[in-house]
């Protein structure tokens, strides 16, 4: 399969490392040197500034686009448009109008559209969602989750605080993880109550945001994303009626990836407790491009999906318009 990758930053970069059997053959960004630096990973890899060189190339299978959300539709429309496969970064669009039509144009052209939830693969979740499949926690009962980094020098003037390009600010950039995550442990959310506020960052977006959903069984999922969390946190907890699993750290500034598993016992008390610690190098970006290569080998609809990205940015845009926030371009 022959990859396009389309945005060069960070996220893209990790992409790019993590092709498997794919070759990448085209290169794309805004800065032409991050281009060309990136395409040294391909053989014979073209690069530069123009995403539609890109999607007019015959031999491209696939695009993977890891730009700012202001550039996603766009440029997803134009590639289900040329019959190329997509991997979206998420959220996949600024707000849930921008993606009405997508899901039937790509039925149309038989393409796959993924969307890169990244954090489902991680191992601790693999391993997390394993558990939960075999029943060893029962019957879900809510979920609680923190995620947070402290932003940097220069966060306020960054894209992702812009509004027009970013859709909105914390709630829509880290708080669509834990969204995704709390919407495939519990299903769909039919109540959506939050907050969001800018309490320290001088940005016309939200650095923090608080949630707190419910599902038709009235679990609840309480949420919280901040970049004004100076340690940086990734803390996840689910709590069935048999026991609980947390999951703590991501790697990296966010501390050793860990699973806990607390299980109750029959005379209650103090749960027996199993640690799975992974010190390793993180292998969720991977595995999630082997999953959109079996998408595309066997024709199935990519989870996460469209579907996926519209629920998230469904409840956020609750949140907002119960705040006052109209981040809408």
């Amino acid at each position: 399969m022959n990859v396009a990758l389309i945005g060069c930053g960070e996220v893209g970069q990790k992409r790019a490392r993590h092709l498997g059997t794919a070759r990448l053959v085209h290169c794309v960004d805004i800065d032409v040197t991050r281009a060309a630096q990136l395409a040294v990973l391909g053989h014979a890899c073209a690069s530069g500034c123009d995403w539609r060189e890109a999607l007019a190339r015959a031999d491209v299978d696939s695009v993977i686009l890891a730009t700012p959300p202001d550039a996603q539709v766009q440029i997803v429309r134009a590639a289900i448009a040329a019959g190329k496969h997509v991997l979206v970064e998420k959220p996949a669009a600024r707000h849930v109008a921008e993606l009405a039509g997508i899901p039937q144009l790509a039925a149309e052209r038989n393409v796959c559209v993924r969307v890169g939830f990244n954090h489902r693969y991680h191992r601790a979740f693999r391993q997390a969602r394993r558990l939960v499949d075999s029943g060893a926690l029962g019957s879900l009962l809510y979920l609680r989750a923190r995620y947070g980094h402290g932003g940097r020098p220069g966060y306020a003037s960054e894209w992702r605080a812009q509004p027009q390009r970013a859709g909105g600010g914390e709630l829509i950039d880290q708080g669509v993880h834990l969204i995704d995550l709390a919407r495939w442990f519990l299903g769909e959310f039919v109540e959506v109550d939050g907050f969001a506020h800018t309490y320290f960052w001088d940005m016309p977006v939200e650095d923090n945001g608080f949630m707190l959903l419910k599902t038709a069984a009235r679990q609840v999922a309480f949420l919280h994303a901040s970049c004004t969390e100076w340690k940086n946190t990734f803390c996840w907890e689910l709590i069935g009626r048999d026991g609980k699993l947390q999951v703590d750290g991501l790697g990296g500034s966010y501390g050793v990836e860990r699973l806990t598993w607390h299980r109750m016992l029959p005379e209650m008390g103090p749960p027996e407790t199993t640690i799975w610690e992974y010190p390793m190098p993180d292998d969720s970006w991977a595995v999630e491009m082997t999953e959109f290569m079996e998408d595309i080998r066997h024709g199935r609809e990519p989870t996460p999906g469209l579907s996926d990205a519209a629920a998230a940015l469904a409840v956020v845009a609750k949140i907002y318009m119960a705040c006052g926030y109209d981040h809408r371009a």
